[in-house]
C-alpha cells in the first residue's frame, strides 16, 4: 500500500468520523433542549443555583 493512497484515505475517514460525531452530538443537544425534564445548567439564570447576581 503506498502513501499516495493511505494518507488521503485516512484523512477522509477521519473527516467522516468527525462529521458523524458532530451530527450525533448536535441531535442529542437538540433533544435535551426540548426536554422539559432535563436539568438546567448551573450557569443558567433559572438553573439550580438561582440568579447570576447572587453569585457575584
Amino acid at each position: 500500500m503506498s502513501t499516495e493512497f493511505l494518507i488521503p484515505a485516512l484523512a477522509l475517514a477521519t473527516l467522516g468520523l468527525v462529521i458523524i460525531f458532530a451530527i450525533r452530538s448536535r441531535s442529542k443537544v437538540e433533544e435535551e433542549r426540548h426536554d422539559p425534564d432535563a436539568p438546567k445548567s448551573a450557569l443558567a439564570k433559572d438553573g439550580p443555583t438561582g440568579k447570576i447576581d447572587e453569585r457575584l
